[in-house]
């Protein structure tokens, strides 16, 4: 039986963006049935109290600063606060030194019953205490260099800690807008060192899902994505109540989606004949109409309006037939977390979600934007991309970034000059985003897109998905791999996230052939292992607990292994078959104790 597993992740290298983001929320776990439920969490704006979690935690953070890294000067900010059923609470903080924002100085503190501390996961392997806090640089260079390299507006430079390479370094953090070097000209975020001026990272603030590298390779191969879509015409009947004393309302309509059919949407009443694109039963989730614009502000969107509720048309030809398409999406995704995990809305704060359709000019695309706070999808650029990408699964990928932002917040490593992201921390961004994405698709079971297993199989892509959880490296746009290996640290990080994509599935469907939903799959393994899954409900339950409670911002594959090992062990026991499944599946995608890189590698 694997040793229990350590609650600490220890940094490998750096991560790349932002401090992690303040949310004031909590994350709520559902386990599988049979299992107590986790009772709803206190938000951390309610813990004022000298005996609340939130201070407890951070009591137990200092006291044992050998552990968590804490040290003088630091101050320790909660964006999360989760508790079991067991009275176990998990705290997630992000750090300022001397009054400025750490990155990579994220921590999670584990208390036990009468808050006795059990232990930390955090990011930075050291204690965060940069040689200087007086910096040579101004503020006006900082934001000449963060301009000049991404070649965009810049805004005001912020002095930060940037503790993301296995030392504290005085840096200045710009976000820079318009950028001719991000897509659609959106927003990047540049760190430039304080002392030296060197460029210490430039990332894109959104995540796209088509990578630079996939363009190439499929510019290179000559391939287009044609979607295919149904024809899906509206019903003659009007969905909507005939009266309503008072406005506005919720109301019952029908939309003709691309991908999906008729689908019934929730939507908003505002008079006798009018009706709004948004959901009051969803927190108010909504999809506008950018209009060709490179909008990422929701509020300058134009909202679509009904006089009938009757929504698209099942084709292009109708600028609301997309709209349908990405509210179902949303909603979808949405009720997928709620139930599954009593999540509330991305940001689990009982805020709805929001996207907009029709963003730029012969755009390529989808993107979760973590500055707008919603999914932005671009029409196509009428040459690879054939259509809008407001396929099921596209969206409960992208909304996903999203959780993973509000949560574990995994970066890249690094970002080459054409913009493709490295390292594992991001690739288990991605792995993550299509492991919740396939489940929005088994949440919805909608027979027009059936659930599998498989990623962008709507895209009309020559190899008939665009990545695939069983056996990644079938895969060959992307190059996506099976196991790990020292490389997987070069590797781009949707290729990478084959790695972690992979485990989960063998821990859900086990190894060799299997046919699910009308689906062949056949996955291999690293050491010809066979491996036994537990079912794609207790799986899904492990890797979300392991996200939630467990990762950083720096996580990486192994980090990743001891996380959900951990998330097993509070569910199930360290002694389970849960819990060894875990760790086959792990060592089955070539992750074990044996093979673990030293810390700072």
């Amino acid at each position: 039986m694997p040793a229990a597993p350590v609650r600490r992740n220890s940094v490998r290298r750096p991560h790349i963006r932002r401090v992690a983001i303040a949310v004031a929320v909590t994350t709520a776990a559902t386990l599988p049935a049979g299992h107590a439920l986790a009772a709803p969490d206190s938000p951390v704006r309610a813990a004022t109290s000298a005996s609340s979690p939130v201070e407890a935690a951070r009591a137990a953070a200092f006291a044992h600063a050998p552990a968590t890294g804490v040290g003088p000067g630091d101050t320790l900010r909660a964006t999360d606060v989760m508790t079991d059923p067991d009275g176990t609470q998990h705290v997630r903080f992000v750090r300022s030194h001397q009054g400025l924002p750490v990155l990579g100085g994220d921590l999670v503190v584990h208390l036990g019953k009468q808050s006795a501390y059990l232990g930390v996961t955090r990011a930075a392997d050291h204690t965060v205490k940069p040689a200087t806090t007086e910096a040579k640089l101004t503020p006006q260079q900082a934001e000449q260099k963060a301009a000049a390299v991404a070649q965009g507006d810049a805004g005001s430079a912020e002095l930060v800690v940037d503790a993301r390479d296995g030392a504290a370094a005085l840096a200045y953090q710009v976000r820079v807008t318009d950028s001719d070097t991000t897509e659609a000209g959106g927003s990047r975020t540049v760190v430039v060192d304080a002392q030296s001026g060197r460029i210490r990272s430039n990332t894109p603030d959104s995540d796209e899902f088509f990578s630079p590298h996939l363009e190439k390779t499929l510019r290179e191969k000559g391939e287009t994505a044609s979607p295919v879509t149904g024809v899906a015409t509206q019903p003659a009947g009007l969905l909507a109540a005939t009266t309503a004393a008072r406005y506005p309302v919720k109301a019952t309509g029908s939309g003709a989606s691309l991908f999906a059919g008729k689908v019934t949407l929730t939507t908003t009443r505002t008079a006798r004949t009018s009706f709004l694109l948004k959901d009051p039963t969803r927190w108010n989730t909504e999809t506008r109409d950018a209009k060709g614009a490179e909008l990422e502000a929701f509020s300058r969107g134009t909202k679509f309006t009904s006089t009938t509720n009757k929504w698209g048309t099942g084709t292009t030809a109708n600028r609301t037939t997309t709209a349908v398409d990405a509210q179902y999406g949303i909603t979808q995704t949405l009720d997928f977390y709620k139930k599954t995990f009593g999540r509330k809305g991305i940001k689990n704060n009982s805020t709805g979600a929001r996207a907009m359709v029709h963003f730029g000019r012969k755009v390529g695309n989808a993107f979760w934007d973590s500055t707008c706070g919603c999914m932005l999808y671009g029409d196509g650029d009428g040459d690879m991309f054939k259509k809008p990408l407001v396929v099921l699964d596209v969206t409960g990928h992208e909304l996903t970034h999203g959780v993973v932002d509000a949560t574990a917040a995994l970066e890249p490593t690094r970002v080459d000059a054409d913009g493709n992201q490295y390292g594992e921390p991001g690739a288990l961004n991605e792995s993550l985003a299509d492991i919740f994405g396939s489940n929005v698709e088994f949440s919805a079971n909608n027979p027009k897109n059936p659930p599998n297993y498989l990623m962008g199989e709507k895209l009309g892509l020559a190899q008939k998905f665009l990545r695939r959880l069983d056996h990644p490296s079938l895969d060959k746009l992307e190059g996506t791999i099976d196991y790990w290996s020292p490389a997987a640290y070069d590797t781009e990080v949707h290729a990478g996230s084959g790695v972690s994509s992979h485990a989960y599935y063998l821990l859900a469907e086990g190894s060799g052939r299997k046919t699910v939903g009308g689906v062949k799959y056949d996955s291999p393994t690293y050491d010809g292992s066979r491996v036994t899954g537990i079912g794609r409900a207790k799986a899904t339950a492990i890797f979300y607990r392991a996200l939630t409670r467990y990762m950083v911002s720096t996580t990486d594959f192994h980090d990743a292994r001891t996380a959900t090992l951990e998330a097993a062990a509070d569910m199930y026991g360290a002694t389970s078959a849960e819990y060894r499944a875990v760790d086959a599946a792990w060592a089955a995608v070539n992750v074990t104790t044996a093979n673990t890189p030293a810390a700072g590698r």
